[in-house]
């Protein structure tokens, strides 16, 4: 009788002891290199750079290969020790892109992209090719290399205005609170000057980090071509190398049958506004891949100091406006006006990480909208100076005027960055408005007891109705896709803690545009005193509806974890 010998079964425990047994790529990357002689990995780290540095037209890039990117952060390690980064402060970060909740039927799945399909994305600074955070930068603080094209930041340049953070869609530089800057990846530059890798690009297990050199004048025209379609998915089709040994257990080729995806990745922002040089490859196709962190909703940045100077300095220039309208001169309302100008201004630069070099902010105004308008309110204050003392109707005009300039730049700093929340569409009218309204209740602080109090009161209540009106729009957005930057600032405003403040927003306008008012159509109540109390009332509720607009913003970003 023969006997045939079962095989054993596999069980679950089997499986995790046996994967337990087994070295991850950071553990057999540190054999290896225990293992090897300096020349061994000095050859090896070479292999990372590219044969010769950029040429003319040129410049240093990340390469990416999202197929042999573990998630394993040894990238972030060796960024956050090499830099000294305080311990909160990251220069690069690792997302993870994932199938989106509704998935194809089995028979319609690629082999190329099966359900469980995802990746992991190393990402840092892109040294763009048109980078945002020089040009926004008001005093001068960021040089892009001529012969390298690396976005420094020199630090002891930066007044920490962090506007560079706000121009920058990649979330890349970092605001630091103990120093007062901003700082930011620079590529070891360093290191490249010497011929070795940066750290990222060393201490990565699997070589999914490379340096490549690229073509500056073809990434901006790639991004910025007038075929929008074209710019969705940069692919520069299948190429062939040569596969490259690791000498830690696998080999794998970098170029071989991988798709070029330079720099944009599904529901990142758009690169055509600062055109990124990063080149992100792999061999499946990633497009119906969204971010981990896709359908969270977390408030932004607060920037109170910011949220008090808009409120207060567009109410000076709504002042002064209707100054100006109504031909009659009236130095209490200008000094007022002068007044609650200078505390915005001074506001304003508490919000400077180094407030005492606030002196510096016209030296970018070439290109900073930040620095125009820190230079036109400066004149517009001067101006308004000046009309205290002469009282003439020219002087009301031209204060008004200059006013209404700065206003202008003001709305186009947030403009300029290209997030959707600060569009256009929603900045003009709220800084306009704002102004109009503060403006109209200001001047009745010191209008003439015979003035119409109920043509006053339909005034202040037209310009309320439609200033709550432009800020109710964003509920529109709501019924769209739920990771679209503005159905995010939509949910924003209806959920906690922001929900109970745009309610206290919309109580303050009721109260302000519409109970108040009534009362002045008594005319045993005194006018100043009343106009006064609804002028305060008017600002609280103004400085929440600005607070919102920071807090609220919700701009695409490269991808995070889940």
């Amino acid at each position: 009788m023969k006997f045939v010998a079962e095989e054993p079964k596999i069980t679950l425990i089997d499986q995790l002891l046996a994967e337990q047994r087994s070295l991850t790529a950071v553990e057999r990357f540190a054999n290896w290199h225990d293992g090897h002689s300096a020349p061994a990995m000095e050859a090896r780290y070479r292999s990372l750079l590219p044969a010769q540095p950029p040429g003319k037209g040129e410049q240093y890039a990340f390469d990416v290969d999202l197929d042999v990117c573990s998630g394993c952060k040894a990238c972030v390690t060796a960024c956050h020790s090499l830099n000294g980064l305080e311990e909160n402060e990251t220069w690069r970060g690792v997302g993870l892109l994932v199938p989106p909740p509704a998935q194809t039927e089995p028979d319609e799945v690629s082999i190329l992209q099966p359900k469980s399909f995802h990746k992991h994305v190393t990402t840092a600074c892109h040294h763009c090719a048109d980078p945002g955070c020089l040009n926004g930068c008001p005093v001068l603080a960021y040089d892009k290399d001529p012969l390298t094209g690396i976005v420094r930041h020199l630090d002891d340049q930066c007044i920490g205005c962090q506007y560079c953070v706000m121009k920058c869609p990649y979330d890349v530089p970092k605001y630091s609170e103990r120093l007062g800057i901003v700082r930011k990846c620079d590529m070891c530059a360093n290191r490249l000057g010497v011929g070795e890798a940066p750290a990222c690009v060393q201490a990565c297990p699997n070589e999914a980090i490379r340096i490549a050199v690229v073509d500056k004048a073809e990434i901006i025209s790639g991004y910025r071509q007038k075929d929008a379609a074209a710019t969705k998915l940069n692919l520069e089709g299948l190429t062939k190398g040569t596969s490259t040994h690791l000498g830690i257990g696998h080999s794998f080729d970098i170029r071989a049958s991988s798709l070029i995806i330079s720099g944009l990745l599904p529901g990142t922002p758009d690169p055509a506004i600062t055109a990124p040089s990063t080149r992100y490859r792999s061999r499946q196709p990633v497009t119906d891949l969204i971010s981990g962190d896709s359908h969270e909703v977390h408030p932004a940045q607060a920037h109170v100091p910011l949220s008090l100077m808009l409120v207060l300095t567009q109410a000076g220039v709504g002042m002064s406006l209707f100054e100006a309208i109504s031909g009659v001169a009236n130095r209490g309302q200008t000094i007022f006006a002068l007044l609650i100008s200078i505390i915005g201004m001074v506001a304003g630069t508490l919000h400077l990480g180094q407030p005492l070099k606030a002196w510096r902010g016209f030296l970018g105004w070439r290109r900073s909208w930040l620095s125009r308008e820190l230079i036109v309110f400066g004149k517009f204050i001067g101006v308004l100076g000046l009309h205290v003392v002469l009282q003439q109707p020219w002087t009301a005009w031209l204060a008004a005027g200059v006013g209404l300039i700065a206003v202008f730049c003001s709305a186009m700093i947030y403009i300029d960055t290209q997030r959707p929340f600060w569009s256009a569409s929603l900045t003009f009218p709220k800084f306009g408005l704002t102004a109009l309204l503060l403006g109209w209740a200001g001047t009745m602080i010191f209008a003439d007891a015979n003035v119409n109090r109920f043509a006053f009161g339909v005034v202040l209540l037209t310009l309320t109705a439609v200033k709550l009106a432009v800020e109710c729009s964003i509920f529109s957005n709501h019924q769209h896709s739920p990771d679209a930057p503005l159905s995010k600032s939509a949910r924003l405003h209806l959920t906690r803690p922001l929900g109970e403040l745009f309610r206290g927003r919309v109580v303050l306008a009721v109260i302000s545009g519409l109970l108040l008012p009534l009362f002045l159509l008594s005319p045993s109540v005194p006018l100043a005193g009343m106009a006064a109390l609804i002028f305060c009332f008017c600002v609280a509720g103004e400085i929440i509806e600005r607070h919102l607009y920071f807090v609220a913003e919700a701009a695409r970003k490269m991808p995070g974890s889940i």
